[in-house]
């Protein structure tokens, strides 16, 4: 017969725990789901703050839970948009849909300017072991765009 410890439980319950712990942290680190901090890819500075999320069923979208610097003003509005999210609040304001996976990349969705209100095509990929994210919005072919590399938060 096997005997159990509280302690020996305790140790069990705690390595499982752990285990769990840093397969959702490897996961995490695979995938673009997470919270970002977005760069300005003109003047470097850093604008917002992105949370990406699935949806479960492998489609991501991205919306701003926090501007940043300059943009940290609650009441800001996209005033330039020309779709439902017009004079809408941008805190809040979800930016990026339907993003599929294909291969190391995201493809398929759409990522909104906020500051122009113009939407464009998206494709993202992961970098520096998931810790940035090449985010590239862009008008029918993918080099007729621009890029931005967002930081991961922890």
């Amino acid at each position: 017969m096997i005997r159990f410890t509280a302690g020996a439980l305790s140790r069990g319950m705690l390595a499982c725990a752990l285990f769990a712990s840093a397969t959702l942290a490897a996961a995490q680190t695979n995938s673009p789901v997470g919270v970002w901090q977005t760069i300005d890819d003109n003047t470097g500075q850093a604008k917002a703050v992105v949370q990406i999320v699935d949806d479960g069923g492998g489609m991501l979208s991205g919306r701003i839970v926090q501007g940043l610097g300059d943009n940290d003003k609650p009441e800001r509005r996209c005033t330039a948009c020309t779709d439902a999210r017009k004079d809408q609040l941008i805190k809040g304001m979800t930016i990026i849909t339907g993003m599929k996976q294909d291969g190391d990349d995201w493809k398929g969705g759409q990522i909104l300017d906020p500051e122009s209100g113009k939407l464009y095509k998206c494709k993202m990929h992961l970098e520096d072991g998931g810790q940035k994210l090449v985010v590239r919005g862009f008008i029918g072919v993918s080099l007729l765009g621009r890029s931005q590399t967002w930081i991961r938060q922890q």
